[in-house]
């Protein structure tokens, strides 16, 4: 693959900055471009404020990128897919810089921004069948078949996480396509909508969903609203932290949210998350599964998704910790919400209601919290 030395990253194509590589090729080096600095927005507020600076990226964790700008890499997945892609190509994963790995995606990924200039390793290809992607998915990665990773990358629009998927139009909108994994129960699009349909009884905001062929779980893109890509930044990206290592705590997700939000009712939402996926055993809370949108500079929670049962987490415990508990009680939860605010009376009552609303999911750890 060509060398590049510098890429353009443009918002809706505009230029917001350049990208570049220190001169050993270890570091990612961005600045914002001049007029963006006039009237634009920070695209990471914490690692990026809107400054003229030049900035450097810190080794770790993400080999010397920015999280923001991994944030618009596939992982798990995709990677997966984009590997076996180089591979037959003579190209090894090691070898490529965060800014080749970037023009790859170009301006396909998820989210508003995009890096220029592009290169194109998959092909368009025509719109196949759910059950044929969802066969392909498992051939390829049993590694049964030695082709397809092709299609199936095209078709996952660099979608993170390590479940199988696809993007999906249809007159409703725009959305993602889950398919199982090969270590993924039969039922497990009817599960994600289960715990969707009882996370939103329970006052979580989620996307729009449905079940595709009453099996495979949908969920409308919230990148995307009347057609307009948006700006979204996972906590992961904001907070700088790789999920190959979650050191992510509620605390810290409460705090951040409060910050970039300026809205309590935010950090309630983000509070009743927690609440709903500790009691359902969604162990799966990394810091890539919370996101933030951007809309002309004002920052807002984005909708909850990838809610679903994961009683295994990391090593049987939670992802993301509730104050420094991988398996957390009642009163943990309730410090947290007490370090932002949130009063222990209304504490316990939103974790009794969410108990009582989620019942048929709640795991068998915390079913006397139906009676707090």
């Amino acid at each position: 693959m060509k060398s590049i030395n510098k890429l353009s990253v443009t918002y809706h194509n505009r230029p917001v900055g350049s990208l570049s590589m220190t001169p050993d090729n270890r570091l990612c080096v961005f600045q914002y471009d001049k007029e963006w600095l006039s009237d634009g927005f920070s695209i990471s507020p914490l690692e990026l404020p809107l400054k003229s600076d030049l900035f450097i990226a810190k080794p770790e964790p993400f080999e010397g990128n920015f999280g923001i700008f991994e944030d618009s890499l596939p992982d798990g997945y995709g990677r997966y897919l984009l590997n076996r892609m180089l591979r037959k190509q003579g190209i090894g994963e090691i070898e490529l810089t965060p800014l080749q790995r970037l023009s790859i995606v170009g301006t396909s990924g998820m989210g508003a921004l995009c890096y220029l200039p592009e290169v194109h390793f998959d092909e368009e290809t025509a719109p196949l069948e759910l059950d044929t992607l969802q066969q392909m998915a498992l051939d390829v990665l049993s590694e049964k078949v030695d082709n397809g990773e092709d299609i199936l990358y095209y078709n996952s629009g660099n979608s993170g996480g390590c479940c199988p998927k696809c993007l999906f139009q249809d007159a409703d909108g725009d959305w993602i396509v889950k398919f199982r994994h090969t270590y993924d129960p039969l039922n497990m699009g009817t599960m994600e909508y289960k715990y969707n349909e009882l996370a939103r009884q329970c006052g979580i905001t989620v996307p729009d969903f449905k079940l595709m062929d009453r099996k495979y779980f949908a969920s409308k893109r919230f990148d995307i609203e009347n057609g307009e890509r948006l700006h979204v930044a996972t906590a992961a990206a904001i907070l700088n932290e790789s999920i190959s290592y979650p050191a992510m705590d509620y605390r810290t997700l409460l705090h951040i949210t409060g910050y970039l939000t300026q809205d309590p009712k935010q950090v309630d939402e983000v509070f009743s998350r927690m609440v709903f996926n500790v009691l359902s055993d969604n162990k799966d809370d990394h810091a890539k599964n919370f996101s933030f949108v951007c809309r002309d500079g004002v920052w807002g929670l984005a909708p909850a998704y990838d809610l679903t049962l994961c009683s295994k987490g990391y090593n049987g415990e939670h992802a993301t910790t509730v104050n420094n508990h991988g398996n957390p009680s009642v009163e943990d939860m309730l410090i947290v919400g007490e370090s932002i605010r949130i009063p222990r009376e209304k504490g316990f009552a939103a974790i009794k209601n969410i108990a009582q609303k989620c019942a048929e999911i709640l795991s068998k750890d915390y079913l006397y919290c139906m009676n707090l």
